[in-house]
């Protein structure tokens, strides 16, 4: 009897695993019809590819930026070559998409096409509680096929060398590795010159791409421009490797081809995979340091982390499938199914919009990327609105964003009482840009920026139930309350996050947000033992929310501004209200906002004031999130902002990897697109107390 090895059976069960994933996506699919971009791979501002197209042949696959960054797949069956991804070469047919699911950790493509079912799978470990895994810079892309009747197939994956650099006429170089179990082709820009500017419509120029295959795979490889041209003739890959380098990929630089043979097929399943993953010597510069990847921390070496991603794979990919079904479950659950497909969009997007690094000491610090905003880094006001992402998950990756913001706001060069905007434009941390930087209040984000780290430090403090962080910058903190004990009631003319509409003095949303967070600076007081000043904070933010309410009343609803009767605007601040139990406001300043905003949705949303039709994607979740069960217009509110967006998502023009500013009434993108802060829509999800219990403190099985 023919004894099976484990490496053997690991690989019938990951081959059934994916099987079984299948099925259940599909099952799960009906309200994930088209989403806007879909993700593929999604790993840091630098690492992500998305398929922006209804087909994944429909167009090459691109970086989030919009630039090509071709991945191809090539099937041949029976010796007759099809497509099924990219739109090149023109001249070989596609095979037909049958569906797609996307999942928090999956991305699930069906084809069909001369008697074969395949099915292309990309899956990024993205587990939120692991930091080690979440850093591994490593996507796998499984095939899976079945044939009706004996057909032959095999398979091609060809990554442009374009993939390692800004642009195409930067000049790289390739080359094969080992790695235990692995065989694996690398391309990387000639000139490594790490860290080497900032911006924000950049791509990596330094660091190496690396596709790799097992050995079990019984894989072909080949450096050559010429793989896919020999592939779609010939069925095979050229005999030798492309030499003359360094060349630039418009100049027919080396393409990167791996061909997996399937043999003969049946109605049983058979998969192969490959390994797609990107490293760099440094990953961010903070304040002058250059910083490693987390992953890299303890000087494990590139073979060894792609040894170790291949060996865990089953495992990781069991974790993968039983958090997506769970994730999904919960997320209906707590919103219904339209809520579940944008949060469950937003999952691998969030976390992609980051960089994580490791401190001198091994600490972890996560960097976020303002992407096609300003390109700014560790920006406070987009911390604030994915923060709800990062306290659902796990706290200490929110803690790991704040570190870097409050150790710059601790040092001599930040001299004004309130808090900083940004830390530089990414990857470079090296102090603010935004604004007047660190040479004038002007263009400022006082109130704001002060008022999102108060809150988001003590919601974090209390899910973390240790205040150290509190105690450790407990001098930048009192100082931002004090500021904001004096200004934070009715602000001067400032900018607020919402800075594309503009300097705004008397902004009632805004004075909403200082006025939380006095309060929740007394959470903090409290935390670190200091009872009395807990109580005076406490006492004076219940006074400033009962002005608030004079202030702000307009009649039916509460005006945009103190000063402009006849205004009016989405009072998303207030959902932390409700989230922190502050219990602040009286219920009836929800209840009327709700009311008043059933009367003024446009066909894909609400807008977010008086003064345009535009809206932010963020903001309108938490918006819809203010309602309490039972209160049937609050309720019907809601659920029409979410059906809204539901459709704005399945039905918009704008194909990016989610923007979180549209206009309400066209569905088009404003701006912005890709970035972290569509992390917020999960603000419903960390409402449900015991369910963002249950994900803080859930067991990876």
């Amino acid at each position: 009897m023919e004894t099976i090895s484990g490496s053997l059976a690991a690989r019938r069960v990951f081959s059934l695993l994916i099987s079984l994933l299948a099925g259940w996506a599909a099952a799960s699919a009906g309200q994930q019809q088209r989403p806007p971009a879909v993700p593929l791979i999604a790993h840091d501002p630098y690492f992500s590819v998305w398929s922006m197209a209804d087909k994944l042949t429909d167009q090459n696959t691109r970086h989030w930026t919009g630039r090509q960054q071709p991945i191809f797949g090539l099937a041949r069956i029976d010796g007759k070559s099809w497509r099924f991804m990219g739109d090149d070469p023109r001249e070989v047919p596609p095979m037909e998409q049958t569906s797609l699911a996307v999942t928090p950790t999956h991305t699930i493509y069906e084809f069909q096409a001369s008697g074969v079912s395949l099915q292309v799978t990309f899956f990024t470990a993205a587990f939120p509680q692991n930091l080690d895994i979440l850093s591994r810079p490593v996507t796998y892309l499984t095939v899976t096929a079945k044939g009706e009747g004996a057909h032959d197939l095999s398979v091609l994956i060809d990554v442009d060398p374009v993939i390692a650099v800004d642009s195409p006429d930067e000049a790289v170089t390739w080359g094969r590795s080992r790695a235990e179990g692995l065989t694996v082709l690398n391309v990387g820009s000639r000139d490594q010159r790490a860290l080497n500017r900032p911006g924000d419509d950049l791509r990596i120029d330094w660091g190496y791409f690396h596709l790799g295959a097992p050995d079990t795979e019984g894989a072909e490889f080949a450096l050559s421009a010429d793989a896919i041209e020999r592939f779609q003739k010939a069925g095979s890959l050229p005999p030798s490797d492309q030499m003359d380098m360094p060349r630039m990929p418009r100049d027919g630089a080396a393409d990167l081809a791996v061909e997996l043979p399937f043999g003969k097929l049946t109605a049983q399943p058979i998969s192969r995979h490959v390994l797609l993953a990107y490293t760099e010597e440094f990953a961010i510069e903070y304040l002058g340091r250059k910083l490693r990847p987390y992953w890299q921390r303890n000087g494990l070496s590139v073979e060894q982390m792609l040894a170790e991603a291949e060996n865990q794979l089953p495992a990781l990919d069991r974790r993968g499938v039983a958090l997506d079904q769970e994730l999904t479950a919960d997320l209906e659950k707590t919103g219904g199914k339209a809520y579940a497909q944008l949060a469950v969009l937003a999952y691998r997007q969030t976390l992609a919009a980051h960089g994580l690094a490791a401190d001198v000491d091994g600490t972890p610090l996560l960097f976020p990327k303002e992407n096609f905003s300003n390109g700014c880094i560790s920006t406070v006001d987009v911390l604030y609105p994915s923060g709800p992402f990062f306290l659902f998950f796990n706290p200490v990756l929110l803690e790991a964003q704040l570190k870097p913001v409050l150790e710059y706001a601790a040092l001599p060069r930040w001299k004004w009482p309130f808090a900083p905007h940004d830390l530089g434009t990414y990857p470079l941390a090296d102090g603010q840009v935004y604004g007047g930087g660190e040479r004038t209040e002007e263009d400022q984000m006082p109130v704001e920026e002060s008022g999102n780290l108060l809150i988001l430090a003590a919601q974090m403090e209390r899910e973390l139930g240790n205040f150290d962080f509190a105690r450790t910058y407990w001098k930048q903190f009192t100082q931002w309350a004090e500021y904001l004990k004096q200004e934070g009631l009715d602000p001067s003319n400032q900018l607020s996050t919402d800075d594309f509409a503009g300097h705004l003095a008397h902004n009632a949303n805004l004075s909403i947000k200082a006025i939380e967070a006095l309060d929740a600076y007394a959470i903090l007081a409290r935390g670190v033992g200091n009872s009395d000043l807990a109580e005076q904070y406490a006492r004076l933010a219940a006074e400033m929310a009962g002005k608030w309410q004079l202030m702000a009343i307009d009649g039916d609803h509460y005006k945009l501004a103190f000063d402009k009767p006849g205004t009016w605007s989405q009072k998303y601040n207030l959902v932390w209200d409700r989230v922190m139990d502050l219990n602040l406001f009286p219920a009836k300043v929800g209840q009327t906002e709700l009311a008043f905003y059933l009367e003024h949705m446009n066909r894909f949303g609400l807008p977010l004031d008086n003064r345009a039709d535009y809206t932010k994607l963020d903001w309108s979740i938490w918006t819809s999130t203010l309602a309490e069960p039972g209160q049937a217009a609050e309720v019907e509110a809601s659920n029409q902002i979410l059906d809204r967006t539901w459709h704005w998502i399945n039905e918009g023009p704008s194909r990016v990897p989610l923007t979180d500013w549209y206009d309400t009434k066209t569905g088009k993108q404003i701006g912005f697109q890709a970035r972290s802060v569509v992390g917020g829509v999960y603000i419903k999800a960390l409402a449900d107390k015991g369910l963002a219990e249950k994900w803080r403190n859930r067991t990876e099985p």
